[in-house]
């Protein structure tokens, strides 16, 4: 594999591992009785439940990365799976594991 295309598949593979981590630790969450940050979800959990949203959300959101993946030009890809990873662990990683943290101590 080109080290270009490497670089790609680990950010991919990356990028579906934090989706991964997410639709977890926000469907742990909801069990303990924490609320949902985006009301779009919020609202999705009102109609369909929590894990059938949570599926729904998270294989649009991992399709939409495989399509990036395979059809999306090397300039562009690199740069937006960075940005993603970067966005879901600041925005999702590290707040979960800060109340999960907390909730255990």
């Amino acid at each position: 594999m080109q080290p270009d295309r490497k670089r790609t598949y680990d950010l991919f593979l990356l990028n579906l591992a934090l989706q991964l981590f997410d639709g977890v630790a926000t469907y742990e969450g909801m069990q303990l009785g924490w609320k949902e940050a985006n009301p779009l979800l919020e609202f999705a959990f009102t109609q369909l439940g929590v894990g059938t949203s949570l599926l729904l959300f998270k294989a649009k959101a991992c399709g939409l990365l495989l399509i990036l993946n395979r059809i999306g030009s090397q300039l562009v890809v690199v740069p937006v799976l960075t940005f993603l990873a970067a966005a879901y662990v600041l925005l999702s990683f590290f707040p979960w594991l800060t109340v999960f943290l907390m909730h255990i101590t």
